[in-house]
C-alpha cells in the first residue's frame, strides 16, 4: 500500500448514519419508526444500553440492529525494544501463545470459546518461522527493530502493516461478520504503546506508562527511561501518525490501527480491548476521525495511560474488571453486551404493543425527572 492509495482508503470512510441513529432514538417526530422513545420502559432506564444500540443503528445503518457472527482478530509481532530490559517475559512467548490462540487455550480464546466466537490470528512480524497452518502468515518482517536505538520500522513497512488490518476486516465483512474484537499479541508492546501515547497525547511518558505484565522498581525505571531515550532520539511528528508508527510503534499496533479504519470502511463494529488496542484505536482516529464512530470501548484497562487514551477518542468503556491481559480478551465480553443491547431494541414491545397508554410520562419527558442531587 502506498500512502497515496491509504489517504484514498481513508476518503471513502462515511461517519455513522445519523438518519438511522436519530429514528433509534426517536428523535424525529415525523419517522414513521422512533424505537427507542417507544419501549415500554421510563425513557433511559436501560442507560448505556440504548446508547450502544442507537450507535449500532448508525453503525449498520438499521433502527433495530442485530448481532450475529462476531470474531477477534489478532495481530502478533515482536519488538526489537526487549532487548532493553523492559519486559519480563521472554521474546519466545509471542510465538508460543499466538499458536495456543489457535488452539483456544490463552485467556482471550478461552473467552471466545466459551461464547461462539471466530478467532483469527496474524503474523505481522514474529521473530521467528512459523510452524502453525491456523496461522495467517502476514509477515512484514520479523520484529521491529530496537526503537531506542533506530526506528523501528520504515514507513513502508508500517504502510504494509496497516494493510494487513484492512485485509483482515474486508475478510470478516465477507465472512459475514457483525461485530470484530482487535487484539494483539506482541512481548513490548506496552512499552511501544506507550511511546506513541505519549506522543498522541503530547504528554510526558510518566503519564502513559505502566508495568505491563510485571515489572520491578528497576524494570520500569528502565522502561521509562529507554521510552524517554527513543522520543528524544526520533522526534516523531505528533500530526502525522505514520512518523509516529514507524519509528517508535510496532508492526502490531499498525496492523491493528488499518483493523479500526477497515471496520468504519466495511460498517463493521470495532471492539477495543485493552491498552494496546486502544492506542491504536486513537491511531486510527487521528488518521480519519469518522473511524471513531464505529469503536466501542470493551472494558477499564487496569493499565496506566489507557484512561487518558479514551477520554481523548470522548468514549466511555463499557465493563470494569480491572482487565490487563490483552490479547483482545475484552472482545467477547463486549460482544455479549452489544447483543443485549440490540436484542432490547428488536424484541422488546413498544407501549402500543403491550396496550400501555403511555401519555403519563409525557411530564417527564420534557426534562430530568430521574437526577437526585445528593448533599
Amino acid at each position: 500500500m502506498t500512502e497515496q492509495e491509504l489517504y484514498a482508503y481513508i476518503a471513502s470512510i462515511r461517519p455513522a448514519d445519523e438518519a438511522a441513529m436519530a429514528a433509534a432514538e426517536g428523535y424525529i417526530p415525523e419517522a414513521d419508526v422512533r424505537r427507542q422513545a417507544e419501549l415500554a420502559k421510563p425513557p433511559g432506564s436501560l442507560g448505556r444500553l440504548e446508547e450502544m444500540a442507537v450507535r449500532m443503528a448508525g453503525v449498520t445503518g438499521q433502527v433495530c440492529p442485530e448481532i450475529g457472527k462476531c470474531r477477534v482478530a489478532v495481530f502478533a509481532a515482536d519488538n526489537g525494544v526487549v532487548t532493553e530490559g523492559v519486559s519480563c517475559a521472554p521474546q519466545s512467548v509471542t510465538l508460543r501463545q499466538a499458536v495456543n490462540m489457535t488452539r483456544r487455550k490463552t485467556g482471550m480464546s478461552a473467552l471466545a470459546k466459551t461464547f461462539g466466537d471466530d478467532v483469527a490470528v496474524y503474523d505481522v512480524g514474529i521473530a521467528a518461522e512459523v510452524h502453525c497452518p491456523d496461522v495467517i502468515d502476514r509477515k512484514v518482517r520479523y520484529g521491529t527493530a530496537d526503537l531506542a536505538v533506530e526506528p523501528a520500522m520504515t514507513r513502508a513497512e508500517a504502510l504494509q502493516a496497516l494493510a494487513v488490518g484492512m485485509e483482515a476486516t474486508a475478510q470478516a465483512k465477507a465472512d459475514g461478520i457483525s461485530a470484530l474484537g482487535i487484539g494483539e499479541m506482541g512481548i513490548g508492546n506496552t512499552t511501544t504503546s506507550a511511546a506513541v501515547l505519549s506522543v498522541l497525547l503530547d504528554t510526558e511518558v510518566e503519564a502513559v506508562t505502566g508495568r505491563g505484565g510485571g515489572l520491578t522498581d528497576e524494570g520500569f525505571d528502565r522502561k521509562k527511561q529507554v521510552l524517554r531515550r527513543a522520543l528524544a532520539l526520533h522526534r516523531p511528528d505528533k500530526n502525522d501518525v505514520l512518523d509516529v508508527l514507524h519509528k517508535v510503534g510496532g508492526l502490531d499496533i499498525a496492523a491493528m490501527t488499518g483493523a479500526f479504519l477497515g471496520c468504519a470502511h466495511e460498517g463493521i463494529a470495532a471492539a477495543v480491548d485493552g491498552y494496546i488496542s486502544v492506542a491504536a484505536a486513537l491511531c486510527a482516529v487521528r488518521l480519519c476521525p469518522a473511524a471513531g464512530d464505529y469503536l466501542f470501548l470493551s472494558h477499564q484497562s487496569y493499565e496506566l495511560g489507557y484512561a487518558k487514551a479514551a477520554q481523548a477518542l470522548g468514549l466511555t468503556p463499557c465493563l470494569a474488571l480491572d482487565m490487563r491481559l490483552g490479547e483482545g480478551s475484552g472482545c467477547p465480553l463486549l460482544f455479549r453486551v452489544l447483543e443485549g443491547a440490540c436484542g432490547v431494541m428488536a424484541n422488546m414491545a413498544t407501549f402500543a404493543e403491550a396496550a400501555i397508554q403511555d401519555d403519563y410520562l409525557e411530564p417527564i419527558r420534557s426534562g430530568d425527572s430521574f437526577t437526585v442531587e445528593t448533599i
